[in-house]
């Protein structure tokens, strides 16, 4: 099948690139074919974000979003900001907060209903959508250029022969293809290092976001109330932080972000998250509700100094999947969609002056460096490695950081996520509660709930590049620590017919948050698409 653009990804960036694409066509009277590839069961689908949204970007490129009933309901009416002891919480008044944590003028929504309502705005315009196919491939030129996609084979068994219901996957052929596929995306990394897109740049880390929905009672819903905290039950050493928005009809969003970089392996992220639920400034919002969904995804942290180079031939990196997160605002889905409508517009002027696609879009990469991404993103550029030094040192250079706007005279680098363990005998074991089945609950429950369905009788997608690795090296020196960073129960360690270790991977749980393909020590484990349709299914996150 053959395109002008081919899209590969239906979140935030790769939907604004499709519209602004369609609609610079249609003001300049130029034809141009545009479709997106979602492997998700159904657009948003896969999203999940916090969410508080800032409407910069949506102002820009759907004046009108008002008139067209964009499902942002909910306006932020007030700001909390908590340090939380184990039993007790500090207000942080609100004065003192630099003006980049404040969140007037922005609203409280789930950004999977908002991509769902991007990908109607698209679709009539002319985008053609494919939610259900999933990009497994880059395609190439003799001479090197990107030239497209080819989805995944469906129906083939665990054995690798084709079932009854096979059917081949497809190629997508472009004169651009522009990576979408958010954080970690397989696709973008295999871009990333064909073209050596990361020379120069910082490496990339990662935080990995735990979310919860619940419905509450009337009386205790606050609409458009937002609550951050930091503390416990985090050392001062791991940083991260909670989240906690009351939406519209009686809904709040609950959620816990832990850096990548944490060093003990003892720690999962999954029942801190838990854990924390239990301290009285939240649950005191959660008390006689009910848990109605759950997910888990990767966030980019790295900000300014780790973003690659975001060209090559035949196409560009947009949104996550080149990372434009503002860690101290805790937003990116504003500078996402910005990213797409930047790439959009250098790919239509190459097209519209008649480029096959061996042009490379430099364009983007110019208009970028003089957008508003780039200056908010370099005004806050060492507000996240600032916390290797602690937490009270990773506050103050925040606030000199945030207060002065960047003006601080150095840039400082990261470090890999998957190098900072230390081994399990340097650390303390820690004791998690059981959970109690009313705030704080088990991995199977909230998987379940969390929608996720995969064909059992397909190749596993989360693929090991030695499989003596998580015997002889992870268990070994840091007591399996996949067991306890994945979110969703996917890796176990089981005794075979003998009695000795081995590592068994429950594929059909993934949540596709991409922890283990960030956080495993020996970068052993390889994420690849699953076959189309399969993951979570998401509703209202």
């Amino acid at each position: 099948m053959e395109y002008d653009v081919v899209i590969v990804g239906a979140g935030p960036s790769g939907l604004a690139a499709a519209i602004k694409l369609k609609q610079l066509a249609a003001a300049n009277d130029h034809e141009i074919s545009v479709t997106v590839l979602e492997k998700g069961s159904e657009v948003g689908a896969h999203i999940l974000s916090g969410a508080v949204f800032e409407p910069q970007a949506l102002n820009e490129l759907i004046p009108d979003w008002k008139e067209k009933e964009a499902p942002l309901n909910t306006l932020v009416q007030k700001d909390k900001f908590l340090f939380l002891t184990r039993a007790g919480a500090f207000k942080l008044p609100n004065f003192l907060l630099p003006p980049q944590m404040h969140n007037k003028g922005n609203y409280i929504i789930s950004l999977g209903n908002l991509c769902r309502w991007l990908a109607v705005q698209a679709e009539e315009l002319g985008v053609e959508i494919y939610p259900g196919f999933a990009a497994k491939e880059v395609l190439y030129h003799d001479d090197g250029r990107v030239k497209g996609v080819a989805t995944g084979d469906m129906g083939i068994a665990k054995d690798g022969s084709q079932k009854a219901t096979f059917e081949p996957g497809i190629e997508l052929h472009a004169k651009y293809t522009l990576f979408a596929e958010g954080v970690r995306g397989s696709l973008s990394q295999q871009v990333m290092a064909k073209f050596d897109l990361r020379a120069g740049a910082a490496p990339q880390t990662y935080g990995i976001g735990i979310k919860e929905l619940w419905q509450i009672d009337a009386a205790q819903h606050r609409a458009g109330l937002v609550q951050h905290s930091f503390g416990w039950p985090l050392d001062t050493k791991t940083y991260g932080g909670t989240f906690l928005y009351h939406l519209e009809e009686d809904l709040v969003a609950v959620g816990l972000v832990i850096a990548l970089d944490y060093t003990n392996p003892y720690l999962s992220p999954f029942d801190e998250f838990q854990r924390v639920k239990t301290h009285p400034s939240i649950a005191a919002h959660l008390k006689g509700g009910k848990r109605i969904a759950y997910g888990a995804r990767a966030i980019n942290e790295g900000g300014f100094q780790s973003i690659p180079k975001l060209t090559f031939p035949g196409g560009a990196l947009i949104g996550c999947s080149a990372g434009f997160v503002n860690v101290p605002k805790i937003k990116g889905s504003h500078n996402a969609i910005k990213s797409g409508m930047l790439a959009a517009e250098a790919a239509f002027d190459s097209l519209r002056g008649g480029s096959d696609g061996q042009e490379e879009l430099i364009g983007y990469a110019k208009a970028f460096k003089r957008s508003w991404i780039y200056k908010e993103l370099k005004e806050v550029r060492n507000c996240r490695p600032a916390f290797r030094w602690g937490l009270l040192a990773g506050t103050l250079i925040n606030g000199l950081e945030l207060w002065t706007r960047g003006l601080l005279p150095w840039t400082l680098g990261h470090h890999d996520d998957h190098k900072s363990l230390k081994p399990a005998a340097k650390c303390r074991k820690i004791d998690y509660p059981k959970p109690d089945g009313v705030l704080s609950f088990d991995k199977p429950s909230s998987v379940f709930i969390s929608n996720t369905n995969h064909e059992e009788d397909q190749p596993v997608h989360l693929q090991l590049r030695d499989e003596s690795i998580p015997i002889d090296h992870n268990l070994a020196l840091y007591d399996a620590p996949e067991q306890r960073y994945c979110p969703a129960g996917v890796y176990e360690i089981i005794e075979d017919e003998g009695g000795a270790p081995e590592l068994q991977i429950n594929a059909q749980n993934c949540v596709h948050c991409k922890t283990c393909d960030i956080k495993d020590p020996r970068q052993n484990i390889d994420w690849t698409v699953p076959e189309g349709g399969g993951g979570p299914n998401y509703p209202n996150m």
